[in-house]
């Protein structure tokens, strides 16, 4: 799967594409959907596999 998979605005996608990321961790996979849904949620992960950006995606408009 790729981050054109979540059906991200046309900016967002590149600027993860800038970014040099081409496909999502594990926890990028299975948090940003609920994200997008507005829901809460609480994830577990290793150091450095990107959890805070979902906390972006929110601020960018996504998961009102």
């Amino acid at each position: 799967m790729s981050f054109e998979n979540f059906n991200f605005h046309p900016s967002i996608v590149a600027g993860i594409r800038a970014l040099g990321y081409v496909t999502p961790t594990p926890i990028q996979l299975q948090s940003i959907p609920p994200i997008m849904q507005g829901r809460d949620l609480i994830g577990l992960a290793r150091t450095g596999t990107s959890k805070n950006h979902g906390e972006i995606l929110k601020g960018e408009g996504y998961g009102r």
